[in-house]
This record gives structure tokens, sequence and C-alpha cells, in this order.
């Protein structure tokens, strides 16, 4: 289909693009990648007043790998995620997921910044975002703030980013000695996530010290699972406490239910891709 009449800015950098968006008001919309929101706008699930390109800002570029802290631009694609050998390096999780997105046609288009601001309840990039203990940095006409990734996603295609606020970049504690994996039920149509589950653990004497869990495709928003992380001390591939941290990780969680899978089908995807992410783990480096 083709989409409702709109406008299209291009700023020159973030200050111009925070003006226009707060001069078009709610009919505004940012655009990145645009894998996103132009198939909404094609299927006028989106009708945007205006759209403003800040795919080429300086200001939401660039990879900065740090001792103790990777910093990735809004604007950075999946591809130079998935590639990049430093922070391969530092943050193994994060090619990892890269990786799996969609194709790569998407992945050398889409990017971070947009993945998270658009907040699909199956995207990849909120798990590891949650996984990773990570911090999302926006400014709006009231300034800059920080957001940790626990408090960002709020519900379907919902976040704690304000109307007139841009994403600017993402920053992530580098731990050194955590253990990491992610798997997830591909849609076979979409690419998206069915189900996706991402682990970051912490060893000990070849036991699990604690470590954090979640999960995206599973209900309205990525979330993760608290009861399960719990319940990860001692964990060193125990049948029994496997099946635990299985029942804790999705017990008083509303799964999404679609043609594709019913609440049934979905809880016993995530249970198998917890299972999978927790044992791929335990056997990392």
């Amino acid at each position: 289909m083709i989409p409702a009449a709109f406008g299209y800015v291009r700023p020159g950098s973030l200050s111009e693009a925070l003006g226009q968006l707060g001069e078009s008001g709610e009919g505004a919309k940012l655009i990145s990648g645009g894998h996103s929101l132009l198939p909404m706008m094609k299927l006028r699930l989106a009708a945007p007043a205006t759209l403003i390109d800040i795919a080429g800002l300086a200001e939401l570029q660039g990879v900065t790998v740090g001792e103790n802290e990777v910093v990735i631009g809004a604007a950075t694609t999946h591809a130079q995620l998935e590639h990049h050998a430093e922070v391969a390096k530092a943050l193994p999780l994060i090619p990892a997921v890269a990786h799996l997105i969609a194709d790569p046609s998407v992945r050398n288009r889409g990017t971070l910044g947009g993945s998270l601001a658009h907040a699909d309840p199956s995207a990849d990039w909120p798990a590891a975002m949650l996984a990773l203990d990570a911090k999302i940095d926006v400014i709006g006409a009231r300034g800059a703030r920080s957001i940790p990734a626990d408090a960002f996603f709020k519900g379907l295609f919902e976040t704690d980013l304000a109307l007139d606020e841009i994403l600017v970049r993402v920053r992530i504690p580098v731990i050194p000695g955590r253990r990491v994996a992610y798997r997830k039920f591909r849609h076979p149509a979409s690419g998206y996530a069915v189900v996706g589950v991402a682990v970051v653990v912490d060893f000990q004497a070849e036991r699990c010290a604690g470590g954090r869990i979640a999960v995206t495709g599973f209900a309205d928003h990525a979330f993760r699972a608290s009861s399960a992380e719990a319940a990860l001390a001692g964990y060193a591939g125990q049948p029994d406490q496997a099946e635990r941290l299985l029942d804790l990780a999705f017990t008083g969680t509303v799964p999404l239910e679609d043609r594709f899978a019913d609440a049934d089908y979905r809880t016993q995807l995530g249970r198998t891709m917890l299972r999978r992410a927790l044992a791929d783990a335990m056997t990392s480096d």
C-alpha cells in the first residue's frame, strides 16, 4: 500500500532536530533506518504528518569501547554491531543478538536507537539491553536524562521516551567474567522473536553466583524474569533447579497470543529458549 501524504525534513544537527520536533508536535515522527516505521505507514497503521530524518546526525554516530563502559550511538546499525570486533570482545552478547536480527538488508539499515524507541514487543534489542543493565541517554526540550533499561520499556510499543525527546546513545557497563547467551525462536516470515531470551550470568567455581534473565516476544513488552534471577545462585546445570528457573521465569506474566502462537505454545517456546540459553551460558567462555 501507499502511505498517507507526509512532510519530510532532514536536520543538520541534533539541536535543529529537537527544534523541528518541538515545532511539529504530536504529528511528527523521527526516522532513522525506517524498517519499523515505514511498513506501518504503508499499512496505514501510522500516519505522521512530518518525518524528521535523524539518520545522518553526527551526534548519534559512533561506538566507543572503554575499559568500564561501551557507548553506542543511537544511529549505529545492527550490522555495525554484528561485525564490531572491539564490541564483540567487551560485550559478546551484542554481536550475538545483532546476527539474529531479521536479514542482512534490515541489519544494514536498521538502527539500535530506532529499535529501542519503537519498542516492538518482539524486537531483539530490548532483551539485550535489559540483560546487560544498559542506560539509555535521551535529550529533549527540558534537557538530557539517562533512563535505566529496566524503566524504559513500559508496554506495547510504549517507552519512557517523551514525544519531544530523542534517543541519543546507549551506555553498557563492561564487567569481565560474565557468561552470556541469547536464544530466540524466529517467526518464519518476519524474523522477529516469537520468544527470545537473553542470559547474563556471573560464575564462581563453575557455579552461577547470580545474573540477569530478560525475555522478549512473550508479553506486551520485554521484561526481566526477576523471580528466576533470584533463584540462579548455585545453578550448575542441575535438572531440578533448571525446571524451577523455567517455572519462575514465566509465572505471573500474561503471554501474547496471535495466529502463529497461542498462550500455551508461546509459554513452551519461552521455557525451551530459556533452557537452551542457560545451557549455552554454562558452556561459553
